[in-house]
C-alpha cells in the first residue's frame, strides 16, 4: 500500500456519501475531514487541507449551484492556494465545468466511478502541490529581489543617447507589451529589464531571469516547461519550468540570439499560446507572463541568413530599445564611477572614497569596449588596490585593445579608417548622432546604415 500522505475535507449535507468518500479515501490521504454544515466551513479551511471536495448544493429541491459557487468564493478568499473539486450530480456536469474556469481544481460525480474519483483527487494533490511550490518559489525569489535590485540598481545618466531609453521605459512599462532589448555585453540589459519590471504594474510579483546561452539543448524544455517525475532518466521528482514560475511576473530571456532554429520554434509556440506542456506531461497549465528578452546578436542580419525565425522576432519585438554603448555616453561615467564607487567603498573599506577630476578625466578618455561591466570592474579592483582616501588617475592602467577589433589607426584599409573616424565623431560629439552626421557631411540614415555595417 502506498504511504499516506496530505490532508482532505470533504462538505457534504449527504452522511452515507461522506463515510463512502472516507472510507474510500482513507488508504491515500493522513487526514479526513468530513463535515455536513456548510456554515462551519470558514472555521475549518483555516487549517490549510489539500484538497476540498465541496457539494454544489446544499439546499433541498436546489440545483443552481450557486451555493457551491459561493462557499468556493468564501474558500479561495481565506485560502488563494485552495484545491476545490466539486460533488455533483449527472444534472450539475455542466454547472461543474463552468466552476473549472472560475476558480475549481476539477469535479467528481454521484455516480461513484472509483478510478475517476481516486484519478481526479490525486490530481488535484499534485496540483495544490504545485501551487504551494509556486508560491513558496516566488516569496523566496521577492525576497531575494530586494537584494537583487540594490546589485541591479538603475543608474539614469543624462546623456542624450540614455534619456531617449529613459523617455522609452516610461511610456512602456506600464503596458504589458513585449520588449526586447539590443545591445552589446555590458550595457546593462539586464539592469533595465528589471527596472521596467519594477514600473509596471507586476512590480509586486516576480522577476525570473534565464541566460538562454548557458541552457543546454538537451534541458531546454525542462529548464523553461517543467518536467515530470519519470519523464527522463534523471527526473527523480516534479519540476517547475520558468515559464510557470514566472506566471503573474516578469520572465526575462537574455541572450535569446543564441537559441539554435528548433528550438525557436518551441519557444514561439508558448509566446502565441500562453501555456506550456512539462516534459512527459500531457496537461497544458496557462502562463500569465510579461515578456523581456535581450541579445547582442543582429537579430535581423540573422533573419536574412535564416538563422532566427520571423514569426518569433515579431512576437518577442512589440517595442524594441536599443542600448547604447558606453562610449558614446560619456557624459555618465562620472555618475556611473561614483555609483560603483560607493558601492565598494562600502564593500571593502567599511569608509567612504573619493575619485580625483583627474580620474574621472581619464576614465572619459577610454573606449570602454566592455561597457558598464568593464567600468564597474575597473572601479572594483581600483577600490580593493588602493591604500588611501582617495582613487587618482594613476590608479588605472588601461591595456589591451583600445578599438573594438584592436585595429591599427594607420592601416591603409579604408573601411577600418572609416570605422575609427565614425568613433571618434561619436565621442567627439558625445553620442549626439545629428551633430555627428553634420560633422561627418553625411544624412543621419546614412549615418545608422554605417554603424550597423562597423558594429558600433
Amino acid at each position: 500500500m502506498q504511504n499516506k500522505q496530505g490532508s482532505i475535507l470533504i462538505i457534504d449535507d449527504n452522511e452515507e456519501m461522506l463515510l463512502a468518500l472516507k472510507v474510500f479515501l482513507a488508504p491515500h490521504f493522513v487526514k479526513i475531514v468530513t463535515e455536513k454544515n456548510p456554515n462551519l466551513i470558514p472555521a475549518l479551511v483555516k487549517d490549510n487541507f489539500d484538497i476540498i471536495l465541496l457539494d454544489m448544493n446544499f439546499s433541498a429541491g436546489i440545483n443552481s449551484g450557486n451555493e457551491g459557487f459561493f462557499w468556493m468564493n468564501e474558500i479561495l478568499k481565506i485560502d488563494p492556494l485552495a484545491c476545490i473539486v466539486f460533488i455533483t450530480a449527472y444534472s450539475d456536469v455542466e454547472i461543474a465545468v463552468k466552476a473549472i474556469k472560475e476558480g475549481a481544481a476539477d469535479f467528481i460525480q454521484k455516480s461513484w466511478d472509483e478510478k475517476k474519483i481516486l484519478s481526479t483527487v490525486m490530481a488535484a494533490y499534485k496540483l495544490r502541490r504545485s501551487k504551494q511550490e509556486i508560491h513558496q518559489l516566488k516569496s523566496k525569489q521577492k525576497h531575494l529581489n530586494e537584494g537583487i535590485q540594490e546589485k541591479y540598481h538603475f543608474i539614469h545618466g543624462s546623456s542624450p543617447s540614455m534619456m531617449k531609453v529613459i523617455e522609452t521605459i516610461n511610456k512602456v512599462s506600464a503596458t504589458e507589451a513585449s520588449i526586447l532589448l539590443l545591445g552589446e555585453n555590458g550595457t546593462g540589459k539586464e539592469v533595465i529589464a528589471r527596472e521596467i519590471h519594477q514600473l509596471s504594474k507586476r512590480k509586486n510579483e516576480i522577476f525570473v531571469s534565464v541566460d538562454l546561452g548557458a541552457v543546454s539543448e538537451s534541458l531546454f524544455e525542462s529548464e523553461l516547461f517543467g518536467h515530470v517525475k519519470g519523464s527522463f532518466t534523471d527526473a527523480n521528482e516534479d519540476r517547475l519550468g520558468r515559464f510557470e514560475i514566472a506566471s503573474g511576473g516578469t520572465l526575462f530571456l537574455d541572450e535569446i540570439g543564441n537559441l539554435p532554429l528548433h528550438l525557436q520554434s518551441k519557444l514561439l509556440s508558448v509566446i502565441q499560446n500562453r501555456e506550456i506542456t512539462r516534459v512527459g506531461s500531457a496537461v497544458t497549465i496557462p502562463i500569465d507572463i510579461r515578456l523581456i528578452c535581450a541579445t547582442n546578436k543582429d537579430l535581423y542580419k540573422m533573419l536574412d541568413e535564416n538563422n532566427f525565425r520571423e514569426d518569433l522576432l515579431y512576437r518577442i519585438n512589440t517595442i524594441q530599445i536599443e542600448i547604447p554603448p558606453l562610449r558614446v555616453r560619456s557624459d555618465d561615467i562620472e555618475t556611473l564611477t561614483l555609483h560603483f564607487l560607493n558601492l565598494y567603498a562600502q564593500k571593502y573599506k567599511n569608509k567612504p572614497i573619493t575619485i580625483s577630476k583627474a580620474a574621472i578625466e581619464k576614465l572619459k578618455k577610454h573606449p570602454w569596449f566592455g561597457n558598464i561591466r568593464e567600468l564597474q570592474h575597473t572601479i572594483e579592483k581600483a577600490v580593493i588596490m588602493t591604500e588611501g582616501e582617495q582613487i587618482v588617475a594613476s590608479d588605472f592602467s588601461f591595456s589591451g585593445k583600445t578599438t573594438s577589433k584592436n585595429m591599427d589607426v594607420e592601416s591603409f584599409n579604408l573601411a577600418e579608417n572609416e570605422k575609427q573616424i565614425i568613433l571618434k565623431a561619436i565621442q567627439k560629439f558625445k553620442g549626439n548622432m545629428s551633430l555627428t552626421a553634420k560633422e561627418l557631411g553625411i544624412n543621419r540614415s546614412t549615418l545608422y546604415e554605417k554603424m550597423k555595417k562597423y558594429d558600433l
